[in-house]
């Protein structure tokens, strides 16, 4: 390939990634969205990190046979807990760390 062929290619790719993520906030800068779907786009990033977690914390094999003595989820669960109550971030993630060390030293 060229130097011209790659510059288009990048220049190719570039447009397909940022198109798609800048004309629907174009299109909605100036338009007012009903309650119902702001609430619903809220819930977006939860489902997404829902998604990305629940296969390690629940199953550690490739046929995902669901496993609850996971030192994962056994860790999670005080680890989210103490987020709920105490709505710090920095102390939630020092918790999860300091629990998962100890965990590895007892599973």
């Amino acid at each position: 390939m060229t130097f011209s062929e790659y510059l288009l290619l990048f220049a190719g790719m570039g447009a397909v990634t940022y198109l798609p993520r800048a004309l629907p906030l174009i299109y909605l800068a100036h338009k007012k969205m009903p309650q119902w779907l702001i609430d619903w786009l809220g819930l977006i990033p939860v489902a997404v990190l829902s998604a990305l977690l629940a296969p390690s914390l629940f199953s550690a094999t490739p046929d995902r046979h669901l496993d609850l003595g996971r030192p994962e989820l056994l860790v999670a669960l005080p680890t989210l807990l103490f987020a709920l109550k105490t709505r710090s971030l920095g102390g939630t993630v020092l918790l999860g760390m300091l629990l998962y060390w100890l965990a590895g030293l007892y599973f």
